[in-house]
């Protein structure tokens, strides 16, 4: 089921997770503190996807694996991927008594207000704890975190991305809705514009933001630049794959085959297919100006910067 050990006792985080967005922030800072308690804090997820077993469609995935990790890194919270299939037709009772207790050697466990487990989802929260009182457990369960009137959820979070909603999505996240995949090769004429851009393809699964342009930042080596990203099929240059180019403003360097986060704050306009390179440099140069403005204001709210 899993290869995961422990000597200490768990405090668990139970969840899909798929986005480690506001709601499930509360779930983990609850186990994070059972550190006090001598517990190790251990988040628990499910692969393949619950909803893609049930439903048949696997939902988008927002975060990548490092930042996931990077995430984790932060709470000092150790992960364990279940396999869904393997206990999906457990009972309540059996999940709770030979995974989580036996398996996991869970002293404590946390979940969200609508969290179901199973067969056929038929354990709540409430069931949780109960059982969790039955078998001697700490408990906690997170209230409902709403945004604009409606529970956060991952599902109104991918909605967001996908219209080009930044500024929502990252409110709902708790911080900036970030990407890390591995810089390509390009055609290098932002090169020949002063504007060299790093290119990144989003992988089949992942969440494609609306195509247009964003006002960014970059993490390159620890240290955060102020970008511009264009995300689409370049029409002036009458491309048809879509990518992600991001130019990294202040900064100089090769970063071909690295996994450079790029980090969106806003939508600032659609894909615009431009008379000559001219244009699209004036325009661009112009988008900067709107870019480094978001970027100082998204510092001055956050002390890391």
């Amino acid at each position: 089921m899993t290869d995961f050990c422990c000597k200490n006792r768990t405090a668990l985080a139970l969840g899909n997770f798929d986005g480690l967005h506001k709601g499930h922030l509360q779930v983990l800072s609850a186990v994070c503190s059972q550190k006090e308690n001598g517990l190790q804090p251990v988040l628990v997820r499910f692969e393949p996807h619950p909803v893609a077993v049930l439903q048949g469609i696997s939902p988008d995935r927002i975060l990548t694996d490092r930042e996931r990790n990077a995430v984790l890194k932060t709470y000092k919270t150790q992960e364990v991927v279940l396999d869904f299939l393997s206990v999906c037709n457990f009972s309540p009772e059996e999940f709770v008594k030979d995974v989580l207790i036996d398996c996991l050697h869970a002293g404590f466990v946390a979940c969200g207000f609508n969290f179901r487990f199973g067969k056929n989802g038929i354990g709540t929260a409430q069931t949780l704890q109960e059982l969790a009182s039955k078998y001697n457990l700490g408990c906690f369960v997170a209230d409902e975190v709403d945004f604009e009137n409606a529970p956060v959820s991952a599902t109104r979070i991918r909605e967001c991305i996908r219209n080009g909603q930044i500024e929502q999505a990252n409110a709902m996240l708790g911080r900036p809705f970030a990407y890390d995949f591995e810089v390509v090769g390009g055609d290098r004429r932002g090169r020949l514009m002063g504007t060299p851009t790093i290119n990144q393809y989003f992988p089949q699964g992942f969440v494609i933001p609306k195509s247009g342009v964003y006002a960014s930042f970059a993490a390159v080596d620890g240290v955060c630049y102020p970008a511009v990203t264009n995300i689409g099929i370049r029409p002036t240059f009458n491309g048809t794959s879509e990518r992600s180019e991001t130019w990294i403003m202040n900064f100089s360097g090769d970063l071909y085959g690295n996994h450079i986060p790029v980090y969106l704050l806003s939508y600032l306009r659609g894909e615009v297919k431009f008379e000559d390179m001219e244009a699209l440099r004036n325009q661009i140069l112009s988008d900067a100006v709107q870019s480094q403005a978001a970027f100082q204001n998204y510092s001055a709210k956050n002390e890391k910067f």
